[in-house]
């Protein structure tokens, strides 16, 4: 069989948290690799947690990845999270649970272990108005986007999404190892969760807004926080745009492409 024409078929688990999103990105990248269409057969699921939605919402990108016989548990994930799963997968558009043709090969995802949930929130939003939705075959190859959080899902998380739309990815796994990534590295973007240890996200802002080689390059908070004065903190701190978690990868895209064209 042609390889571009190979479908392989992941089955979800019942539960899916932190630790099988983690397995879950790590079996989408290793098949995808191998130049194959994916299956995501979604019919046994009824609990996904926050890192899982934001796996498959990345994952989604792709045109070689669809979702087979998603449980009406699966949709309503996403729809509690803002997503439009209709926009998201047309094909099963307010029709849960429909069959699908795809398998020619079954890959099983890693199985739930230890419920380790980030706090949920609905929207995906920035200090600056939503722009356009650029291609990712249009995105500039040159653009290199520091990553700085604690979470190796959601490090990880962007870095599939981030390269999958040609940029270069550099992470930190916190704020002062972000810090000393940028003393050594040529950097156009910082993208900062706001709560991690060491140094949290407000700091990072401050400290780079007070180095004169940093006054103007775009530096996006993306965390699970939602209030309006958190919001401000890190406007009055220097950031550039705010968005929330879990991230809409075209939106992210687009906003990166906003602030650094």
């Amino acid at each position: 069989m042609n390889a571009q024409m190979d479908i392989v078929r992941i089955k979800l688990p019942p539960a899916l948290d932190l630790a099988a999103a983690d397995g879950l990105l790590e079996t989408l990248r290793r098949e995808l690799d191998a130049h194959r269409r994916l299956g995501i057969d979604a019919a046994d699921v009824e609990t996904l947690t926050v890192p899982c939605v934001q796996v498959i919402v990345a994952a989604l990108r792709s045109d070689r990845i669809s979702i087979e016989q998603p449980s009406a548990a699966f949709v309503v994930a996403f729809e509690d999270l803002g997503f439009d799963f209709a926009q998201l997968c047309p094909a099963f558009a307010g029709e849960p649970d429909q069959k699908s043709e795809n398998s020619d090969a079954a890959v099983d995802a890693a199985p739930a272990v230890v419920p380790d949930q980030q706090s949920a929130n609905s929207d995906a939003t920035s200090n600056s108005e939503s722009p356009s939705i650029v291609p990712a075959q249009e995105q500039a190859m040159t653009k290199r986007i520091l990553t700085i959080d604690d979470s190796k899902t959601i490090r990880d998380m962007l870095k599939f999404t981030l390269a999958d739309a040609g940029f270069e990815v550099l992470q930190a796994v916190d704020g002062q190892d972000g810090l000393d990534v940028l003393g050594k590295e040529q950097v156009d973007v910082v993208i900062t969760d706001i709560n991690m240890p060491k140094m949290d996200g407000y700091e990072v802002i401050r400290r780079m807004r007070s180095d004169s080689a940093y006054k103007s390059m775009p530096i996006l908070v993306l965390t699970t926080e939602s209030e309006a004065d958190k919001r401000d903190m890190a406007r009055l701190a220097g950031a550039t745009g705010w968005m929330v978690k879990p991230f809409d990868p075209d939106r992210l895209i687009a906003t990166i492409n906003k602030v650094a064209p």
